[in-house]
């Protein structure tokens, strides 16, 4: 089952918006067989597992591990567990139920219909956690939510208005490569709009290979000039808000009185981000954060001291989860338990 994991974590920025799947046939005590989901509309781990088997008449002799339940649906490819059963594999070992409520349990009990020996909860947590933001997305019917900000060593995120050295950066070309690889991981990426007007990104994926995720900004007032980055076309453009002409970008208005967050979550949802990043300002992580509405943070802390400016949102790097070093720069990822 860990090479199954291993084999899943390949597809970790190309299988968006389905979950990472590896997935291992093992006759006689070896390997005759693996596989991964490589992307989107792509065979399965299953298929690709299968197909990898020069002998397929071992099969019917073999063990199928896999870290996530087959499917039982078609979807965009047929239902693995259909193909599990054509090819008379006699036992399978499976880490995780899928959540999903076009399979949950159903391709177990269809493989076990097919009189398959089925095995579930094999490292379980190591699984679930590897897919959290899929379990998320099913589970609570909300986009994973990442936090990320850059701060000072003394606590400071952004510059006061007016100040003269308001645009030297925090972090260092090691973090801004870690963050580039998080927006190529996610679905979507959010700022709030003074962050939009002020620092005018670009929210891509320069720095490293990887799609650009959504880029989604809230502007209830028609305040982003239209000259600004989000709206040059070079990405997919979500705005919270009223709509303009000229610009290139999709809208949505909350109705009058909305509670914003959860319209801007449900939105997400119908539009299948599993996963949301979200690169606010103090106002937007702190609304977050007070809401309880995150999953994991990820906060990088430069070796610079501001002594004032704009301070960042207070969570406890001691409950950290993990926490390295990338030159100058520390990086804290805390999980809301």
């Amino acid at each position: 089952m860990n090479r199954c994991f291993e084999l899943a974590q390949l597809g970790r920025s190309t299988a968006h918006p389905n979950p990472m799947v590896g997935c291992v046939i093992v006759y006689d005590g070896k390997i005759i067989g693996e596989g991964y989901h490589t992307g989107f509309g792509k065979p399965h781990a299953e298929v690709e597992a299968i197909r990898s088997v020069n002998d397929k008449s071992l099969l019917q002799h073999s063990t199928l591990y896999v870290n996530l339940e087959p499917c039982a649906h078609h979807g965009k490819t047929p239902p693995c567990a259909n193909l599990i059963i054509e090819n008379k594999i006699p036992n399978v070992v499976i880490s995780n139920v899928d959540p999903h409520e076009k399979v949950a349990g159903k391709g177990i009990k269809l493989l076990e219909s097919a009189g398959i020996q089925v095995k579930t909860g094999v490292l379980s947590e190591k699984g679930s956690n590897l897919n959290k933001n899929f379990f998320t997305f099913h589970q609570k019917k909300r986009p994973y939510i990442v936090l990320k900000w850059a701060q000072t060593s003394d606590g400071y995120m952004g510059r006061s208005a007016g100040d003269s050295s308001m645009n030297k950066a925090i972090s260092n070309d090691f973090s801004n490569q870690l963050v580039h690889e998080l927006r190529a991981n996610s679905d979507a990426i959010l700022v709030g709009t003074n962050t939009a007007i002020v620092d005018n990104p670009a929210l891509t994926t320069r720095l490293v290979p990887g799609r650009n995720p959504l880029r989604v900004a809230i502007d209830l007032r028609r305040r982003i000039p239209k000259s600004h980055k989000l709206y040059d076309g070079s990405a997919s453009t979500l705005i919270i808000g009223p709509s303009q002409e000229a610009v290139s970008a999709e809208f949505a208005n909350p109705p009058a009185n909305a509670d914003i967050w959860p319209f801007i979550l449900e939105t997400l949802f119908e539009r299948n981000v599993v996963q949301l990043l979200v690169e606010g300002g103090n106002n937007v992580l702190t609304q977050l954060i007070e809401a309880n509405l995150w999953d994991e943070a990820i906060i990088i802390t430069g070796d610079q001291k501001w002594k004032n400016g704009i301070k960042a949102p207070i969570l406890s790097i001691t409950e950290a989860t993990r926490t390295f070093s990338l030159s100058t720069d520390t990086i804290h990822i805390i999980n809301n338990k």
